[in-house]
C-alpha cells in the first residue's frame, strides 16, 4: 500500500499546570531529512525522539516541535519570603532615621535583589517524561495516518493513469495493421509513377519485409504492457516502493517515446502524445510517494 510524504499530526500533553504541545509535518524529501524545535526541559531526549520519529518515517522533510504553555499562575514570579524579611529588617530602621516615607521605603524593598524571583529551575522527572514521550508517539502515529490517508487517495488516481495508458495502448492496434499495408501500397505507386524503372519484384518484397520490421512495434507495446502490470503489484505491495514506482515510470515513458519515433501516422502520434501526458501526471505524483 501507498503512502504519501506529505503529512501532519499533533497532541496536546497535560501535566501539572503545564500543556506540552507536540506538533510534527513532512514534505517531500529523498531522504529522512529531519529538524526539530525542542523545549529546554526536554532537550536531553532530544536524541531518543530523533529515534522514535526514524523508527516510525522511512523518508521526507520532516519538522518536528515541542513546546510547553504554562498556567497564569504557573508563570507568576515567587516572592522569597525569607530574604525579604531580612531586607525588612535592615530597611525599617534606615527607613525611620532617614525619615522616609512608607510607600518610599516599602516600593524599595520589593526591588531588592532575588525579592521577587521566578521559581527554581526545573528538572525533568521521569513520569512527565514518559507522558511527553507517549505523546510524541501519539503525534507520529496521526502524521502516519494522514499519510496512510493521503496515500490511498494516491494510488486511486495511479490506478486511474494506469487504466488510461492500458486502453490507449490497446487503441494503437487497429491504425498499427492498416499502416503496414499503407506503407507497401504508397511504396509501389510511386514506383509505377515511374515506368521506365525496372526493379525485382521479389527484392522489392524483401526491402518492404526489412523496412516495415524496422516500424514494428510489437516489442514496444509487450514492454510496455509489462511495466504497467509490474507499477500495480508494486503500488500493492509493501509501504517506502515510491522510489520503485519512479524507475517503473522512467521505463513506462522509454517504451511511450520509441512506439512514438516509429509511429509514422498520424493516429497513432495522437495516442501517443495522450499517453505521455497521462504519464507526466503519474511523474508528478509518484515524487510525493513514500
Amino acid at each position: 500500500m501507498i503512502q504519501s510524504m506529505t503529512g501532519y499530526g499533533t497532541t496536546v500533553v497535560a501535566f501539572e499546570g503545564k500543556k506540552i504541545h507536540v506538533e510534527i509535518k513532512s514534505l517531500n524529501s529523498k531522504q529522512l531529512d529531519l529538524s526539530t524545535r525542542i523545549a529546554p526541559l526536554y532537550r536531553e531526549k532530544e536524541m531518543e525522539i530523533r529515534q522514535l520519529i526514524a523508527e516510525h518515517l522511512i523518508r521526507g522533510k520532516v519538522e518536528f516541535s515541542i513546546w510547553i504553555e504554562k498556567e497564569a499562575t504557573a508563570e507568576a514570579a515567587q516572592v522569597n519570603k525569607a530574604l525579604m524579611e531580612n531586607y525588612y529588617q535592615q530597611l525599617a530602621g534606615f527607613a525611620q532615621d532617614h525619615q522616609m516615607s512608607d510607600t518610599d521605603w516599602m516600593s524599595l524593598l520589593v526591588r531588592m535583589p532575588d525579592v521577587m524571583s521566578k521559581t527554581e529551575v526545573e528538572l525533568l522527572s521521569d513520569e512527565e517524561w514518559q507522558m511527553v514521550r507517549a505523546g510524541v508517539q501519539e503525534a507520529v502515529q496521526h502524521l502516519v495516518d494522514f499519510r496512510t490517508q493521503e496515500g490511498a487517495a494516491l494510488e486511486k488516481k495511479f490506478g486511474e493513469k494506469i487504466d488510461n495508458i492500458e486502453k490507449l495502448l490497446a487503441s494503437i492496434e487497429p491504425y498499427e495493421k492498416s499502416r503496414v499495408e499503407k506503407i507497401r501500397s504508397r511504396i509501389v505507386d510511386g514506383l509505377k509513377q515511374i515506368p521506365e524503372a525496372e526493379y525485382d519484384k521479389n527484392r522489392l518484397e524483401q526491402e518492404l519485409i526489412y523496412y516495415i520490421e524496422k516500424l514494428d512495434i510489437s516489442e514496444e507495446k509487450q514492454r510496455l504492457a509489462n511495466h504497467l502490470k509490474y507499477f500495480r503489484e508494486t503500488m500493492a505491495g509493501a509501504t517506502g516502493q515510491g522510489k520503485k514506482l519512479g524507475f517503473i515510470a522512467q521505463e513506462m515513458g522509454r517504451e511511450i517515446n520509441t512506439t512514438g519515433s516509429k509511429s509514422n501516422q498520424a493516429e497513432m502520434q495522437n495516442i501517443v502524445v495522450k499517453m505521455k501526458d497521462e504519464l507526466e501526471q503519474i511523474k508528478e505524483q509518484v515524487l510525493n510517494a513514500l
